[in-house]
């Protein structure tokens, strides 16, 4: 199978461009030779290429290797990222030398030999995306730190109960604390587990977010602690695991409820130690990391019925935070309905909308099972489907409150109202969440809202 790349070659001999290209060209999925390097700019301007081949004489100036300086330095002007491999003769490796002090990777020999050619190209890959990696990771510090002075930017609202919470997260945040985060699905556990970090010491180290409800039996451990080559049947190259990615900064490990008895007991282990062992080895890494797990599990009930191990709640809860769901929240709701909207608008590129106080008036009656993620659907839903941009109360998707187990009690249920009740529970099960819904019933999103219409839900 080819390697997904762009590569680019460029040389005044179309025998050598030829040579490379039916050899590149079984490797990777992009390879482009041109002889002209004045079209060099329009080519790197018109494709993203991830290395670029370069020769350092060119007809007009044979022997000293200044042309080949000249395109490398216009390359780096373009794309200060991209990988440059020199080609070049024997007789001028001190050129090629001076050419990496001035950006260049390295250089090939001509003629070269075919696999030493494919190790350098895959060498130099992977400078590349090491390059591409570093400059995102630039770029989002650039915006958390533009963010730094509204350190709660992305929480929204001034309700007492949300405020008592953001008064919690600043004390906590200046200690490296273990912290636990509880609350219903869609109330913003994972926000307020970033506000943490981001006001905290190691704001400036990354924020790694693990959904373990999502991570299997068999991968915890190498998701969460990495493996070495050859560990097992698909482990073909070492990597860290999301601990170690950690180190330095901040974990979030949502839904720490879900976990069985034994994986419990594997995280409790590394968080007592603060070491991890890769999959395959015995060696132990250490690892600095500031924990800050959430469910909307009851925990303390768990402790009792013997799901979840007292020693496990003890280490992550030195903090505690109750997350207020959105019904506790009513000051909020139009705070939210407003930014919601704003986010819509832009994302749709709709006329401005706004919602009357009549639609307000209901949806801060509304008791949100959903929470603030209902409440997102919701708007999003208003946005698209109202006729007019003054969002009146039944352009508002709202989910009916059921009668708690009628699915189980009830002895006079028909089949409309079995699939009414089964649609609600696995709806409030995903907090208002209607693509996880629609997964697990086996639906579209389209097909579960046709039939949330169909029953009034």
């Amino acid at each position: 199978m080819k390697i997904e790349a762009k590569i680019l070659i460029v040389d005044d001999d179309k025998d050598v461009l030829l040579a490379a290209k039916l050899f590149l060209s079984q490797q990777f999925t992009s390879v482009h030779t041109e002889s002209d390097p004045n079209k060099l700019p329009d080519f790197m301007r018109s494709e993203n290429y991830d290395v670029i081949l370069l020769d350092m004489n060119f007809s007009r100036d044979a022997t000293s290797g200044q042309e080949g300086f000249y395109w490398l330095n216009r390359a780096l002007e373009i794309d200060p990222s991209v990988v440059i491999i020199f080609i070049t003769g024997y007789g001028d490796i001190e050129l090629a030398v001076q050419g990496i002090k001035e950006g260049a990777t390295n250089f090939i020999l001509k003629p070269w030999d075919n696999h030493k050619l494919l190790a350098e190209i895959n060498s130099n890959l992977q400078i590349r995306n090491s390059r591409k990696e570093l400059a995102a990771l630039r770029d989002k510090q650039k915006q958390l730190i533009s963010d730094m002075d509204s350190p709660f930017v992305e929480i929204i609202g001034h309700s007492t109960a949300i405020q008592r919470v953001l008064n919690t997260v600043k004390k906590v945040a200046q200690t490296d604390a273990n912290v636990l985060l509880l609350g219903e699905n869609g109330t913003g556990k994972e926000l307020i587990a970033r506000a943490i970090h981001r006001i905290s010491e190691r704001k400036k180290e990354v924020f790694i977010s693990v959904d373990l409800g999502a991570i299997t039996e068999s991968l915890f451990e190498s998701e969460l602690f990495g493996y070495k080559k050859g560990a097992f049947t698909d482990a073909k190259e070492d990597r860290a695991g999301r601990f170690e990615a950690a180190s330095g900064g901040t974990i979030f490990l949502d839904e720490i409820g879900n976990l069985s008895y034994s994986l419990q007991s594997k995280l409790l282990s590394v968080l007592q130690n603060r070491k991890v062992v890769r999959l395959g080895t015995h060696t132990e890494i250490p690892i600095n990391v500031r924990v800050i797990c959430a469910t909307n599990m009851p925990l303390y009930e768990m402790v009792e019925e013997g799901k979840f191990r007292q020693d496990l709640l003890y280490r992550v809860n030195t903090v505690e935070i109750q997350i207020p769901p959105l019904r506790e929240r009513e000051d909020d709701i139009q705070d939210l309905v407003e930014h919601f909207l704003a986010i819509y608008m832009k994302k749709y590129r709709l006329p401005k909308k706004k919602v009357s106080q009549g639609a307000l008036k209901r949806l801060k009656k509304h008791n949100w099972p959903g929470n603030i993620r209902e409440l997102q659907h919701s708007v999003e839903r208003a946005v698209i489907m109202a006729e007019d941009n003054n969002l009146q109360a039944h352009d508002f998707f709202l989910m009916k409150p059921i009668q708690k187990d009628a699915l189980l009690t009830s002895d006079k249920l028909n089949l409309k109202d079995t699939e009414r009740i089964l649609i609600r529970k696995v709806i409030d099960k995903y907090g208002g969440n209607i693509s996880k819904a629609a997964k697990e019933l086996g639906l579209t999103r389209a097909s579960l809202y046709r039939r949330i219409e169909k029953y009034d839900l």
